[in-house]
């Protein structure tokens, strides 16, 4: 094993408590299973008003029975399964829907006021946009208490070190927003890959079609939610009458108000405010080869798509990330491709090129190919006899239940943030190695460049005045 892993591993061993031999934290406290947790929740439209719905029963948005008469209104919210005792948006049609549902709950535009005022919080749930999710989540963890957050888990590299540190450090429930990681076909994968159906995986190819990125004028027609533009706008326009411009910027450097950052997802394509295809979606398929090959931080990053914009993530783009020897698991790299880029064999395969999204993973005794929903076992004919193992990774009743019964009874979570830290990490080094346009080598001890000492100013940036970590 090489002395980068060895030194990786004793980093997180230091950040993180005792873990299970699945890597999920053990947690140091637990309350009584019937109690109710006070929840805030810090964004509440869109992932935000799904994860309330998830955490505690109530829908921001209930609609009419299909065969209901036109006068009919929408159904009575339901009696909520945990307690909201804050909320914060700084989108106001979004915390007004909030606020007419949770009367009781203190509302707030401001989550820095939040958590200087909320005395009654038992846990925080972060659904804003990534630029402002390590601002969302450190104060809670400061607090010692437990957060849920909405992937990718920060904007960069630096956050997610300061992240996972601090979540270790706290000793409390964490839980990234995965819900994928949660389902039972990954797990399934976990257990053919580790048990060694296919054999040492030496290689594997991440194949993601969506890209949110820099797109061309013909592009951007064809999809709506696109104002075409291939430079960062100078003019400034009127927000919305409803949004509280200066906070929905946060950390970020000021920019004017343009239709072509807000609202969502336009924002994810924009450096300032996200990481476009890699980082976001990276969360939910990078995480099946990081979870199966047990990776952590890879030794090197190489990139290649368009020229590098200096204000906007790429449409396309691909990157191999190359991994050392993980106990008895051999040396591996990973490649990801997204938007038009492709390996030969989801080129050249018929039954793979079938598959718009996908993992392949390829071993010694054959392949596996996986999406979010199944998996199959390549070439087919040579695993029809095949026995699977019996299963060993228990399945889950879903990530939001996961995480309020780790508050309530200690139990673990899936992607805790001793998991999901890394595994951002290395999202955003791909990222990373796009940028700087050449392949990077990794200290990850030292959270370095080493070959290239300008490409490190990609791994963090300085707040805007007003704005601070710790």
């Amino acid at each position: 094993m090489s002395s980068h892993t060895t030194n990786r591993r004793q980093f997180l061993a230091q950040a993180t408590l005792a873990a299970s031999a699945w890597g999920f934290p053990a947690i140091v406290h637990s309350r009584s299973p019937n109690a109710r947790v006070n929840l805030a929740f810090i964004g509440v439209g869109g992932r935000g008003a799904a994860n309330i719905q998830s955490l505690v029963g109530v829908s921001l948005y209930p609609t009419k029975a299909k065969n209901a008469a036109p006068d009919t209104p929408p159904p009575l919210p339901q009696e909520p399964t945990e307690n909201v005792v804050a909320i914060c948006d700084v989108n106001g049609m979004n915390l007004d829907r909030a606020a007419a549902t949770f009367t009781k709950a203190k509302a707030y535009r401001d989550f820095r006021k939040l958590y200087e005022e909320s005395k009654d919080i038992d846990a925080v749930v972060v659904s804003t946009t990534e630029h402002t999710h390590a601002y969302a989540t450190l104060p809670a963890l400061l607090m010692g208490k437990p957060v849920y957050c909405e992937k990718p888990l920060t904007r960069d590299v630096a956050e997610a070190r300061l992240i996972t540190a601090a979540a270790a450090k706290a000793g409390v429930p964490t839980q990234m927003g995965t819900q994928i990681h949660g389902q039972s076909n990954y797990r399934r994968v976990v257990e053919l890959i580790q048990s060694g159906a296919i054999g040492g995986v030496t290689e594997a190819h991440v194949c993601v079609s969506r890209a949110w990125g820099l797109q061309s004028q013909e592009e951007a027609t064809q999809n709506k939610d696109i104002v075409f533009v291939s430079e960062r706008p100078r003019e400034e326009q009127t927000p919305p009458p409803y949004l509280d411009w200066d906070l929905w910027l946060g950390p970020a450097p000021y920019r004017p108000y343009h239709e072509v950052y807000f609202p969502g997802p336009k924002w994810y394509r924009w450096w300032d405010f996200g990481n476009g295809t890699m980082s976001d979606l990276g969360s939910h398929w990078n995480d099946l080869p990081f979870w199966a090959l047990k990776l952590d931080a890879p030794l090197s990053i190489e990139a290649s798509g368009p020229e590098p914009h200096p204000e906007i993530a790429p449409a396309s783009m691909s990157a191999t990330y190359e991994y050392g020897p993980r106990g008895e698991m051999p040396a591996c790299r990973i490649h990801w491709h997204q938007g038009n880029r492709k390996p030969e064999v989801w080129k050249t395969d018929p039954f793979i090129s079938q598959w718009n999204n996908g993992v392949l993973f390829i071993g010694e005794k054959g392949m596996l190919l996986s999406d979010y929903n199944k998996h199959v076992l390549l070439p087919e004919a040579d695993f029809k006899d095949f026995q699977r193992p019996k299963p060993f990774i228990a399945d889950s009743p879903g990530q939001h239940v996961e995480w309020l019964n780790a508050i309530k009874q200690g139990t673990p979570t899936a992607s805790p943030f001793s998991y999901a830290g890394p595994l951002s990490e290395a999202n955003h080094l791909g990222n990373v190695a796009f940028r700087a346009g050449r392949k990077i080598l990794w200290d990850a001890k030292a959270m370095r460049i080493t070959n290239d000492e300008a490409a490190n100013r990609f791994l963090s940036r300085e707040p805007r005045a007003g704005w601070k970590l710790g």
